[in-house]
């Protein structure tokens, strides 16, 4: 019982970012003027997995602009509520996405509803990869490479390294990056849902 409170008491320490980066891989890469997002497909509860076949990656298609994909980590109704809000922000910035995810981190900020939402969303379209954090943090992907969840960093740390390799695609170190990460992240299952805007192109495309 002591160490079950000593856990849970660290737990309650760390910040909201870090709590509700778990139990999913999300990841996203740019290369050569093309953007690819993968996400797995496992939810748990606790230690259950529960569920084999969730959606965790969106697009967000507006009229005249490059689609934009959408994933997310942590609760599934706050992201689906912080998806809509980022939905809105594009209406208001079109073809801003860096704007759009600043102003909806300044919501996240300033708004009490919104602050105790517990998810990460990962946005990216051909002209950048960002993540929207548990804290209203906005974070710009380095070297074309950007990750959130459990297995994130697994799969960042993977992407970086195959980046630079001559001849592989924006979505063959997706797909490669993300095997690694779902195999060491027990949070994560190796089936995975890949959305995609290829150079010259505004329309998303799955694979």
């Amino acid at each position: 019982i002591f160490f079950r409170n000593m856990l849970r008491r660290t737990f309650n320490t760390l910040p909201r970012a870090v709590k509700c980066a778990r139990t999913t891989t999300i990841l996203a890469v740019r290369k050569d003027g093309d953007v690819v997002l993968m996400g797995d497909k496992l939810v748990t509860a606790g230690s259950v997995s529960v569920k084999h076949s969730a959606l965790k990656i969106r697009t967000i298609s507006k009229k005249d602009q490059p689609d934009v994909l959408v994933g997310f980590a942590g609760s599934v109704a706050d992201a689906f509520s912080l998806l809509q809000r980022l939905e809105g922000k594009l209406d208001e910035y079109p073809g801003q996405l860096l704007r759009a995810c600043v102003e909806l981190a300044k919501a996240w900020r300033s708004d009490k509803y919104l602050r105790r939402l517990e998810a990460t969303i990962v946005a990216c379209d051909p002209s950048g990869i960002f993540t929207v954090d548990g804290m209203g943090n906005v974070l710009e992907g380095d070297e074309g490479v950007l990750a959130a969840g459990s297995g994130g960093y697994f799969a960042a740390a993977a992407a970086k390294a195959l980046y630079d390799i001559d001849g592989l695609t924006a979505e063959q170190i997706c797909a490669k990056a993300m095997k690694v990460a779902t195999q060491m992240d027990i949070h994560s299952n190796e089936t995975h849902d890949i959305l995609k805007v290829v150079e010259g192109s505004k329309e998303a495309t799955s694979s």
